[in-house]
């Protein structure tokens, strides 16, 4: 069993426009809503996977219900922490005309040293007999830095760690598994713009000395850089005919990099089956929601004509 935590869900609201004017009424040719954020969307992403996984995460407010209705309806276990604040409400406007995604984010509200003790507790029972736990997302504004470090070192258990910042520093005293971050949080988290691949390949190299054991790093259609201590690879994906909406790609593929190296593959071959998860969220309206069967296409595809070339 794999286990997805985290602290910041939300509400999505996606609204389509053919042709989106900043500044100007626009009126939106359809309107859709679904559970997402990073931790509920690693877990809808397993679980369309076929992997048996149990989400851990905040919920509260109007969202509550709709939420758990979709989890109860996809079959996943969840296990939620009533919190006194509501689930934020996160909107992506997708132009049609331009292809342009645009986000607007709601910052989680702090969640209360009672509800914070709990999610530890909710995480510690879950982590019990789990094979790897993914822990993600940002965490609200005044959670301790190594909150996830404190999971980890309370629960020893092969982690995918997809945060930034301080309490990505903090948990890399525990030796994750694998560290999943974007090149701009990257960034963010050594405080340095990173302009050139050895820029990219300094910063991979600082977290394996830390601790993680293995870097995933990715930049939107840019290759995903693989790194262990031993190499550092660049994975080119190959593009999308049609992309209809980015959001989630990359909890999809912390989810697909988790269920492969409990299969037992090595992290560059975990890497190619996150990748083709991404690929095929790419062509989904509503993020993580993606198809077990095309995945597999996609990485039969994927391991055919692999573009790689050493980091």
């Amino acid at each position: 069993m794999i286990v997805a935590a985290g602290l910041t869900p939300a509400w999505q609201q996606i609204l389509a426009f053919d042709a989106l004017a900043i500044g100007e009424v626009n009126r939106a040719a359809s309107a859709h809503w679904c559970g997402s954020g990073k931790v509920l969307n690693v877990g809808v992403a397993l679980r369309c996977l076929g992997v048996e996984s149990l989400t851990v995460s905040p919920l509260a407010g109007p969202a509550r219900e709709q939420i758990e209705r979709e989890f109860a309806a996809l079959g996943a276990r969840r296990r939620w922490i009533e919190t006194a604040a509501p689930t934020r409400v996160c909107t992506t406007l997708l132009d049609r005309a331009s292809g342009a995604t645009t986000e607007l984010v709601e910052n989680a509200q702090p969640l209360t040293d009672a509800e914070l003790r709990e999610f530890q507790a909710a995480y510690a029972e879950a982590a019990v007999g789990a094979e790897c736990a993914v822990l993600t997302g940002s965490l609200p504004r005044g959670t301790p830095a190594t909150f996830y470090r404190d999971l980890l070192r309370a629960r020893a258990l092969p982690a995918v760690l997809d945060v930034r910042g301080p309490e990505l520093l903090a948990a890399l005293t525990e030796r994750p598994l694998v560290v999943k971050p974007n090149r701009e949080e990257l960034g963010h988290t050594f405080g340095r713009t990173l302009v050139t691949d050895d820029d990219v390949r300094g910063a991979i190299r600082q977290l394996l000395a830390a601790g993680a054991q293995g870097v995933v790093m990715t930049q939107g259609a840019g290759p995903v850089w693989v790194a262990t201590a031993g190499k550092i690879e660049q994975f080119a994906p190959p593009r999308v005919a049609e992309v209809v909406n980015p959001i989630g790609c990359g909890d999809c593929l912390a989810a697909g990099l988790a269920q492969s190296l409990v299969a037992g593959d090595d992290l560059f071959e975990a890497a190619v089956h996150g990748m083709a998860a991404a690929l095929e969220n790419l062509t989904s309206l509503l993020p993580a929601r993606i198809d077990r069967a095309a995945v597999t296409a996609r990485e039969a595809e994927l391991r055919k004509s692999r573009p790689t070339r050493p980091g």
